[in-house]
């Protein structure tokens, strides 16, 4: 079973994702396990503060390293193998590539932070920085998710049917996957191209190739 582990301040965030599609599947089926663990709960002192404001002055408070520290090395004691993943802006960029590579793992512990980031001495704590974009979020709980449901989804027996994995967008070296139709053959004057009609499978293929060579290109163009 594949386990992965969120440190947060908001467990209750992933209850509506996690009991619904796939996510839900996988772990009503026993083939992934997740479990939340409160950051807040390690706090030292009555008011179980978790955050305090920059040394050097600056906007916006900071994840001490305290309670943080004390949650991963819970992790680390629930899970002992387990990869501990901060999500952060300065990571590496997240991709179909690192989701496969998670699926190998045993366990991940997924770090989200909150208000203006980590201290950094944390950094020595963790064995990843990971990054789902150039964007900001108001915590990582939802880069969280995103990581999650990429990899749960790659795990053997989660989906339908295993090709759907292996032929999702950026699978094969960043190749964007090709247009896809359904009934009815004609929607409001758009049809669907006649090779998916022609019942050629090497025409059709071709085709598709074509098409997902041409979206990648155009989106690489308008980045």
């Amino acid at each position: 079973m594949f386990h992965a582990q969120i440190l947060t301040l908001f467990p209750e965030f992933f209850t509506s994702p996690l009991s619904c599609s796939i996510p839900s599947r996988a772990i009503t089926q026993r083939i992934a396990q997740v479990d939340c663990i409160q950051i807040r709960e390690f706090a030292l002192d009555k008011h179980r503060s978790v955050d305090d404001s920059p040394y050097g002055g600056g906007p916006g408070m900071l994840m001490k390293p305290e309670p943080v520290v004390a949650a991963i090395r819970q992790a680390r004691k629930q899970q002992a193998n387990t990869h501990v993943i901060m999500l952060s802006p300065s990571g590496v960029r997240f991709s179909q590539k690192k989701a496969l590579e998670y699926t190998k793992k045993p366990s991940i512990t997924l770090l989200c932070g909150r208000y203006e980031g980590f201290d950094e001495r944390i950094c020595a704590y963790v064995d990843e920085q990971l990054s789902v974009g150039d964007y900001v979020l108001s915590g990582g709980e939802p880069a969280a998710m995103c990581v999650l449901d990429a990899v749960i989804r790659l795990l053997p027996g989660v989906l339908g049917s295993p090709e759907s994995a292996v032929l999702d967008s950026f699978t094969e070296a960043g190749i964007l996957d090709w247009p896809h139709y359904t009934r009815p053959y004609d929607f409001e004057g758009m049809q669907v191209p006649d090779v998916l009609l022609s019942g050629n499978h090497a025409s059709i293929a071709a085709w598709r190739a074509a098409q997902a060579k041409d979206r990648s290109n155009k989106r690489l163009s308008n980045t």
